[in-house]
């Protein structure tokens, strides 16, 4: 008689390049230990059945069906995965050609040996309060790297999800309230600075916003756009990963970046339809977020992201993932924004060097850094590079270490990147973002003044739905159209982010300014 064997006596791991991870800033174990039976969720994403052409996805906006066809997950690589990891006594919960997603489930010992890890509980400090604060955060920890069963070698090229630290902070500032009461601007004050084009509301858009946390309650958008004497837009919430839209009574934490997105969107562009997505703050959350918002149907027209961290703060396989999440963003049409940071040129790390916020160093997204504003109605009488000085907050903004320079920035006098791999130059465009010249919202029944540069994600996110109605198409990646358009922005030449100034044309503050909404029309019509 022979004994039984497990499928789990015969498997062999392959090491999973760019899955290696630091253990967590000031980690300590957790109270209560991490149970060998505790469940576990993750994300794989798998290979390109065929790569992406860069040059034709910065340019071209393709057919849903044929770009899934081509560039999605092969139908034998998701049989293989699925039928590998089943037969390891993985649960299957989700398996997507389009986004090349496989989310699984089981306990912590099984994951742990499929995957070639440990999982432990911790807590450690919280991204949102930067490095030798007092905040913390408790969750599952992993360090080193990941392996895969050998028959997946290859084939899955990222595992997230495992260790669910939190992987991004929200980059908005809420005005003090000595600082409140000196200027503000409600969005709609914001679109006539800038001159967002008239006749146009966002008539027929979708206008994704990704939130990692926090919720919003809808007496506060009736409030809040009751009293601009704007229509009430169409505003749905997405869960993603189990995540809902769970609003709290803390308007400095989450659900200030929430309200805030919402309604500089719901503001600018009242005729747009709004769909929230919630997903966990941890690295998987955030690539299943923005993969979901670009397959949904109908295609966004854009998607405005305002977290992020910096670069090295990503494993190499998480920053990949999500910059193929936005590789096909641009190649279905939808022109991401991002904040730039509100750390200045350090991004708040504490090396003394110069460090880019990640998603916003991706060269497939529209990078928003941040500006001080003094205006009244369409006259703009002064626009610097929003820098409160020390600790208070200021616009982020350098040379990426991950992605190389764009064609479409070379000759936009970049400066050198300090890796042999970088040479991205963040942000593109700017707007608004000083808490201390910030946008009037309203948060848990509260009024406020808030800034930052994820205040500068939606409002482009707004004017591009604007732009994209007027003309009859999406845009994509707007770049490309962009930087041979200098006069359509108001340039920004005084002031700097710590390492970087301002200067004449492109800098490393505030890109290539901040947007005259007409003229940008003109440029984009040709």
């Amino acid at each position: 008689m022979t004994d039984a064997t497990s499928p789990l006596d015969h498997l062999e791991l392959v090491p999973l390049a760019g899955s290696e991870k630091p253990t967590a800033p000031g980690v300590q174990p957790a109270e209560a230990a991490l149970g060998s039976d505790t469940t576990v969720q993750a994300t794989l994403v798998l290979r390109r059945a065929a790569p992406v052409d860069a040059a034709t996805a910065a340019t071209t906006v393709a057919d849903p069906d044929a770009y899934v066809r081509d560039h999605g997950a092969a139908a034998a690589d998701l049989e293989l995965v699925t039928s590998t990891l089943t037969g390891l006594g993985l649960t299957i919960l989700e398996s997507d050609a389009a986004s090349r997603r496989v989310r699984v489930e089981a306990a912590v010992s099984l994951v742990s040996r499929v995957f070639g890890t440990s999982l432990e509980a911790v807590s450690s400090e919280a991204p949102s309060a930067g490095r030798g604060s007092a905040a913390r955060v408790e969750h599952r920890q992993r360090s080193g790297g990941l392996s895969v069963p050998r028959a997946l070698d290859g084939v899955v090229v990222a595992v997230l999800g495992l260790d669910d630290r939190p992987q991004a902070r929200a980059q908005f500032r809420i005005a003090p309230a000595a600082a409140a009461t000196t200027v503000s601007y409600t969005p709609v004050q914001l679109g006539e600075a800038y001159s967002f084009p008239a006749g146009t509301d966002g008539t027929g858009q979708t206008v994704a916003i990704v939130e990692l946390g926090g919720g919003f309650e809808q007496t506060d958008l009736d409030t809040y756009f009751t009293q601009l004497g704007v229509g009430s837009p169409s505003v749905t919430a997405a869960g993603v990963d189990g995540a809902n839209n769970v609003p709290g009574q803390d308007p400095n934490g989450a659900d200030g970046e929430v309200l805030l997105d919402i309604e500089v969107v719901g503001a600018l562009a009242p005729k747009a339809s709004i769909v929230v997505y919630f997903a966990p703050n941890t690295d998987a959350g955030f690539v299943d977020a923005i993969a979901q918002a670009t397959h949904a149907k109908p295609t966004p027209t854009s998607m405005s992201i305002s977290w992020g961290q910096s670069e090295d703060a990503w494993t190499a396989q998480a920053r990949s993932a999500l910059d193929d999440a936005l590789v096909d963003a641009a190649a279905l049409g939808v022109t991401v924004t991002a904040a730039a940071g509100d750390n200045g040129s350090s991004d708040g790390a504490t090396d003394g060097g110069n460090h880019v916020d990640f998603p916003a160093s991706s060269p497939h997204l529209l990078a928003c850094g941040g500006t001080s504003l003094q205006a009244s109605g369409a006259t703009i009488s002064s626009e610097t590079v929003w820098n409160d000085g020390s600790g208070r907050g200021a616009t982020g903004g350098g040379v990426s270490d991950a992605y190389p320079l764009p064609t479409w920035q070379a000759s936009a006098g970049v400066p050198a990147a300090a890796s042999a791999g970088g040479g991205r130059g963040v942000p593109d465009v700017a707007g608004n973002a000083d808490p201390a010249t910030g946008y009037e919202v309203i948060v848990d029944g509260k009024s406020l003044v808030i800034g930052g540069t994820s205040a500068v994600a939606p409002l482009w996110a707004a004017l591009v739905a604007r732009l994209a109605q007027s003309i009859g198409s999406p845009l994509g990646l707007l770049q490309p159209k962009l930087y041979p358009a200098e006069s359509a922005f108001r340039d920004i030449t005084s002031g700097d982010n710590g390492s970087f100034s301002a200067a004449p044309g492109w800098d490393a503050c505030t890109g290539l300014g901040s947007p005259d909404g007409t003229a940008l029309l003109a440029a984009l019509r040709g």
